[in-house]
């Protein structure tokens, strides 16, 4: 299905729904269209600034001993899914043992990542 698909199938549900409680579509679209794109912006994952002086390693797991999946550019943001205890690391911002899950299977010291905070601002990882 393409995007046109999709925009006119919203849009004519849209105008179907209105037509259907005796409104004009014209007059209350606006108020629909919110509706429609409101969830969508709920779904949108906080991000959070990496030290943009660090090239950080992400790793497989929560600790310099698991294996190197990728290395972030400088100035790189992430999400952080969730966040794990793990290997005490030192960074720019103090020394934490709380990992970061920025991905499936993807963790970055939370030493590197400016939160704001130096406990959890995300839940556990199970």
């Amino acid at each position: 299905m393409s995007v046109e698909e999709v925009e006119s199938g919203v849009g004519n549900a849209v105008g179907d729904v209105l037509e259907g409680a005796g409104e004009a579509p014209s007059e209350t679209l606006a108020g629909a269209a919110v509706a429609v794109a409101g969830p969508v912006e709920a779904l949108a994952a906080k991000r959070y600034t990496v030290h943009p002086d660090y090239r950080v390693n992400v790793r497989s797991g929560p600790g310099t001993n698991y294996q190197l999946v990728k290395v972030l550019p400088y100035g790189a943001s992430v999400p952080i899914n969730c966040q794990k205890p793990g290997e005490w690391v030192t960074g720019p911002y103090g020394t934490t043992n709380l990992w970061d899950n920025i991905a499936n299977g993807q963790f970055v010291s939370d030493a590197y990542v400016y939160t704001g905070s130096s406990g959890y601002v995300a839940e556990r990882c199970a």
